[in-house]
């Protein structure tokens, strides 16, 4: 038993770093944001859409890689993808345009999405109920590493190279993660459990389940919301605030430190109260603390906000592996396509909104409009769809 429990520990680390292509993409490079605009002789929008053409492509990427991991096995779409990741970082670094360096991301964007999937789809392969809850919790707390250390690094390393520097150590970081998979990651889907009959047949299941179609639509709230942060903050901290790329780094990094912060209560606190009502309570929390972000806002608070948008991360952090394992209980036959979509939900509204947002430039209110919107829909959707719903079963869920 022990060395089952040690083995599944690390399975979590190479899932949790699986996990992290999504913010090093980001984060990384997000200190140098504002210099890739004047570089490149763009506008901030265009800027932010930089990552907007990633986001987008990890979205429609995991349409094809979750359910060809259901059909071919987890091992393969994974190691095709983390590749050719490491290549198109290269073609990031030296892109001479802003068009270009869009169409590059969003080529990163759809390999790199086969990390998010698959990590999800193996969990999912190997527990379920509260240990699946329990095991994302895990994944959240090893993912949001890159959070933490990716900006602080990128602020480092502002001081010693410019924005193509950046991209050419995302190359770096791609093919070390190919090779740890590679190497340590197991297959989780044998033969027989392969599903030659999956795909369409699959979405169609999936689209008929009213509560798995809420908690899609909670998770594109909360990925609308996170990508707001994501895509602003840089510029509110900087311009607004005035902190310099490393200051905003470190600020930066205690926001993820709080997301696993609030992963590891609910790690904690989830056999006691079952993830159906933790899911309750976490989203109401965050809601509530975006709406307080605002308020903020309008009071003209300064860096100040940034307290209850360090609330936001503790309470999101803790209620996003409970929603997973609500929303793929039922489907453990079909985790590689039930994982694409809600990854896709989470990716799919927030790159196209956020530029949006900010065409007339960046602001703190605006940032946190947009936040406590996508929160407050989030928490109308659950209270009103989504608890009537839920019961303890819901979590015991066969494959």
């Amino acid at each position: 038993m022990r060395s089952g429990s040690v083995r599944l520990g690390r399975v979590a680390v190479v899932l949790g770093l699986l996990e992290t292509f999504g913010p090093i993409s980001m984060d990384l490079y997000l200190p140098l944001l504002p210099r890739l605009a004047a570089d490149l002789g763009t506008s901030e929008s265009l800027a932010q859409a930089t990552m907007s053409a990633c986001m987008l492509g990890l979205a429609l990427g995991q349409l094809v890689v979750g359910p060809l991991s259901d059909r071919v096995g987890r091992r393969r779409p994974l190691l095709a993808g983390v590749g050719l990741f490491a290549v198109l970082s290269v073609v990031c670094a030296v892109t001479p345009s802003i068009e270009l360096l869009l169409a590059a991301r969003f080529l990163q964007g759809l390999c790199g999405s086969a990390g998010i999937v698959v990590a999800l789809a193996v969990a999912r392969d190997l527990t379920e109920g509260v240990e699946l809850v329990r095991l994302l919790a895990m994944l959240t707390t090893v993912g949001a590493l890159a959070p933490i250390v990716a900006p602080v690094v990128g602020g480092q390393l502002a001081l010693v190279m410019g924005w193509r520097g950046i991209f050419l150590v995302l190359a770096g970081i791609g093919g070390g993660l190919f090779l740890l998979a590679l190497l340590a990651l197991p297959e989780s889907l044998p033969g027989p459990a392969r599903r030659g009959d999956g795909g369409f047949r699959d979405l169609g299941v999936l689209a008929r389940d009213r509560l798995f179609l809420c908690f899609l639509v909670v998770g594109a709230c909360g990925g609308t919301a996170f990508f707001t942060y994501l895509a602003s903050i840089s510029f509110v901290a900087q311009g607004g605030f005035g902190l310099s790329p490393q200051w905003f780094s470190v600020c930066f990094a205690a926001n993820a430190v709080m997301s696993v912060v609030g992963a590891q209560v609910n790690r904690a606190v989830v056999r006691r109260f079952g993830p159906a009502r933790m899911y309750v309570v976490g989203t109401t929390a965050t809601a509530l603390a975006a709406v307080t972000m605002v308020v903020a806002a309008v009071l003209d608070a300064g860096i100040l906000l940034l307290v209850p948008l360090g609330l936001v991360m503790l309470t999101s952090g803790g209620s996003t592996s409970n929603g997973s394992a609500l929303a793929l209980a039922s489907h453990g036959s079909r985790a590689g396509t039930a994982a694409a979509l809600l990854g896709t939900s989470a990716f799919a509204v927030g790159p196209v909104l956020a530029p949006l947002v900010s065409l007339n430039g960046t602001s703190p209110l605006s940032m946190s409009l947009t936040m406590a919107a996508a929160h407050g829909c989030a928490a109308a959707i659950v209270w009103v769809a989504v608890r009537p719903r839920l019961r303890a079963p819901a979590v015991t869920g066969g494959r």
